[in-house]
Formats: C-alpha cells, structure tokens, sequence
C-alpha cells in the first residue's frame, strides 16, 4: 500500500510533550523514542526563556555522534550512554489532524528556523517487553550543531546556527538557566516541566542528562551551589532574575 501523503506525525521533544498548543491539532498523541539522538539544554533563548541581554537555554536534539565530535565539557554522557549502548531520546509523538497538515508544517518550519533542521526518523517503543518501530517516518526537527565561534567568519555557511552554545560545564548551564526569565517564563521551571514529563511518559523512560541538569538547578534554588573545588557553599540568593 502507498504511503499516505497527508500523513504527518511530529516528534515532540522539549516543550511540545507537555503542552502541544492549540496550533499542532493533534488527533492522536504516542510516547516513543528516538534512537541515536541526545537531548541538550545547547540552544541559546533570547525571546522564550531569555532576553538578549540575559539570554536562557533551550533543549535542542542533536544525533550523538555530531555531540561527540564537539570539544568541550560533558554531562551524564558516561552515565546515561555506557559504551555500546545507543543512546534515546524520549518524546511524544503527535499525529497532526490531515486537513491541518500542511498548515501545522509551515507553522513549525518558521517557530524552528533559527537552528533547526527537519528530519524523517523512526519512532520505537516497548512492546510486550521488547524494542519495536511504532511509528515509521516521522518527522523531528534536529538541532544544528555548527558553533558559533567556529563559524564566526562563515554565517551563510550551510547549517551555520547562530544560537547553538555547544558543550558547557554543568555549574555555568545550571546556573544559566536558574536565574534566565523571558516572555514565556521562566527557564528553570521549562527545564522542571520537560524533566517530569519525560518521566512520565512511561514506565520506562528515563533522561539521566535532564535529572542531573534539574538537580543542579534546584540547588541553587535551595541556596545552595557547587564551587569548582567540589565543596557545596551556601547563598542567600538563587539568582533568579525578575
């Protein structure tokens, strides 16, 4: 049987899993993961989750192997993606109302121009205890990985995005993210909203990069913080900008 054209189902990865917004139309939603991808808190926000003056950070997804070739500090990765072992991603998949399809679409290629790119993936999940494809050809859209300062001098180069940040320390993204605020709110409780839904899409998912990111978060927010010699210290602040 021939593929059905009209057929268009988004992989939701950040704020899409727990709240699709009315713009989606979504007729039916699935949890399921990707395989080979890592989500990262990698996307500079100057206009959801901060300001250009005090910019946030977004999740964007990124296929580990593209991770992997970045320099740079890392977090969880030897935790969460032991040698041999392909790392996932856990999401929502929607599928989009067929007479809203291409409306949805060109919806989300101008909300992901700034350093997205739209890719076809297969979608898997668990079923009676083993691995399965549960939606074939879906569509995610993939974070850009080009840092900025390597393509300082090559802004029209293909894939150049601007607002990817690459691999920070965990102590600067936590910190980043626990005091950043933009008019879609605050970045923390972005980063608070992702990690619980993730947990809850089923029984076993599970994002050891999203825990550890939300921990170091929530220290700060306690008035507690981790100074680079590994002792915690105690602040009468959390930091959070108004």
């Amino acid at each position: 049987m021939a593929p059905d054209k009209r057929r268009y189902i988004i992989f939701g990865y950040g704020s899409l899993i727990y709240n699709p917004g009315a713009d989606l139309y979504p007729i039916t939603s699935t949890p399921g993961y990707l395989k080979g991808y890592v989500r990262r808190f990698a996307q500079r926000s100057e206009d959801h989750r901060g300001t250009p003056e005090s910019p946030g950070r977004v999740v964007t997804l990124i296929r580990k192997q593209d991770w992997d070739e970045l320099d740079g500090p890392r977090i969880s990765d030897s935790q969460a993606h032991p040698a041999g072992v392909v790392p996932v991603v856990w999401g929502m998949a929607y599928t989009i109302d067929p007479e809203r399809a291409e409306e949805v679409k060109a919806y989300l290629d101008y909300r992901e121009k700034g350093g997205y790119n739209e890719e076809t993936v297969d979608i898997y999940g668990i079923v009676n205890g083993e691995e399965r494809v549960i939606i074939p050809a879906a569509t995610a859209y993939i974070g850009k990985t080009h840092h900025q300062r390597e393509l300082a001098e090559a802004r029209d180069a293909a894939g150049f995005n601007e607002f990817f940040m690459g691999p920070e320390p965990l102590e600067v993204r936590a910190e980043i993210i626990s005091r950043s605020t933009g008019p879609s709110g605050k970045n923390k409780d972005y980063l608070y909203r992702i990690a619980e839904a993730v947990r809850e899409l089923a029984p076993e998912s599970r994002d050891w990069y999203l825990d550890e990111l939300e921990a170091e978060v929530r220290k700060r927010e306690r008035g507690v913080y981790v100074e680079n010699n590994g002792g915690e210290s105690s602040s009468s602040s959390d930091g959070q900008s108004n």
